[in-house]
């Protein structure tokens, strides 16, 4: 057999080329080493779903079968949405959950995401189920699989945790082929929102255009469509529902942390002095708004398993990334849901009386590049930060926040320099107070 290849270990998940890094007898010890996790946790039930991939059903029945092997008892909910998945492992009564995904990545990738007693797990825990499968040091059982279908209580649970006002408007939702769409939809629709869909098919060769709504690339339908139907906001989710872009009127594209601050004003709202997560991509309009509104912001590190343990810790109501994960413990459960997140941006606007595109109008101007992806093998990424880190910290005059790769700031601008822990690349990201000052 080929030996494991160890780089899909992540950060936040485990992430390969599924007919080269996952293949069956793989899968299978990973089902057995997340059993065996699951059990030294004192847990026994787990909760499984899959995205639309063309390998998922593959992958999904090998993992089965690694769990069963293990002892676990599998809560089958079948193709879902990765937020469903969470909601599953939150509310039912299970021990923790796996979503096989490829998330927002080419068709070729598929992966896994996974949590234990309802806790995302990352960096450390990622590491020891590798040397667990390594080793293949698991335990032995004869769990069982049940299927269950989760759809109507998920939906019943967001609409319970939703206000909508009194306006309505037209609304175009671009779920690229993912697995968002078919849920999403029949939400906006029932809350009285006319919803146009585009790629609302679950469709794991993603005909319409790649599942990753944070290239501005892969917006142009939704853009074009907006501005077509006079629709008031256009979303789009990624492959797997965890990430939520906007755009208005004008086509103007809202990203996670554009959103961060319409979404805190209302949060503030109701829960003054209240506490935002961000991470170091995000504008520093974003700290600047929210102070200004009477919040507390908190810059930490990117990563949806860092953004939840530092909302955790810190209480915060909301948590968002430049990416388009957001956060909600306001209302809500606190892992990232993109659905969710859509329906508070209806239930925000529908309180207002104005459009979207006025309250854009309205946010600070800052020229900032969107994340700029270099591509840098995987084994040199974080040697080439360290190295641009040491240089930049040797420069006279600069604040320098190294708590993920290096934000260096000066009065009028900031740059950000940091090795990507999903891609084999570093992501670069600048913001100035004009555009020559940017450039």
């Amino acid at each position: 057999r080929i030996p494991m290849n160890p780089l899909m270990f992540r950060e936040y998940d485990i992430r390969g080329i599924a007919d080269r890094d996952l293949p069956d007898d793989v899968v299978f010890d990973l089902g057995q080493g997340i059993g065996t996790l699951l059990f030294d946790s004192g847990g026994q039930r787990i909760a499984l779903g899959r995205d639309c991939r063309l390998h998922s059903p593959r992958l999904h029945a090998a993992l089965t079968a690694g769990l069963v092997a293990s002892g676990a008892d599998v809560v089958d909910l079948g193709v879902v949405p990765s937020p469903m998945l969470y909601f599953g492992a939150h509310t039912l009564d299970v021990h923790g959950g796996v979503q096989i995904t490829g998330s927002h990545n080419p068709p070729s990738d598929n992966g896994l995401k996974i949590l234990l007693h309802k806790r995302s797990q990352g960096g450390e825990q990622i590491q020891k189920l590798r040397q667990l499968v390594e080793a293949k040091a698991f335990r032995k059982g004869q769990g069982s699989v049940r299927t269950l279908a989760l759809e109507s209580e998920y939906l019943a649970f967001l609409q319970q945790r939703l206000a909508i006002g009194a306006r309505r408007f037209p609304v175009v939702l671009d779920a690229g082929n993912g697995t968002g769409g078919s849920v999403a939809l029949p939400l906006f629709q029932s809350l009285g929102f006319p919803t146009l869909g585009l790629g609302c098919e679950p469709d794991g060769r993603f005909p319409l255009h790649p599942p990753d709504p944070t290239v501005p690339e892969n917006l142009r339908l939704l853009q074009d469509t907006v501005r077509r139907t006079g629709a008031e906001v256009g979303f789009a989710l990624d492959g797997d529902a965890d990430r939520l872009v906007a755009v208005d009127r004008q086509g103007r594209i809202l990203w996670g942390d554009q959103l961060l601050i319409l979404l805190s004003r209302a949060i503030l709202a109701e829960q003054p002095g209240a506490s935002f997560v961000c991470e170091v991509k995000c504008s520093r309009t974003v700290v600047d708004e929210i102070r200004r509104a009477g919040g507390h912001p908190i810059m930490w590190q990117v990563g949806h398993t860092r953004i939840k343990e530092k909302m955790e810790e810190s209480g915060a109501a909301l948590g968002a990334e430049m990416s388009g994960h957001l956060f909600f413990a306001h209302r809500y459960l606190g892992f990232d849901d993109a659905i969710y997140a859509a329906a508070r941006l209806l239930e925000l606007l529908s309180h207002q009386d104005v459009a979207l595109e006025s309250l854009v109008d309205g946010l600070p101007k800052l020229y900032s590049t969107p994340e700029i992806r270099i591509a840098v093998p995987d084994e040199q990424k974080f040697a080439v930060v360290k190295k641009v880190a040491d240089a930049l910290t040797a420069l006279p005059g600069t604040d320098v926040l190294t708590l993920d790769g290096v934000r260096v700031t000066w009065p009028d601008a900031w740059a950000l320099v940091r090795a990507s822990n999903t891609q084999p690349a570093v992501g670069l990201r600048f913001e100035a107070e004009s555009e020559l000052r940017l450039r």
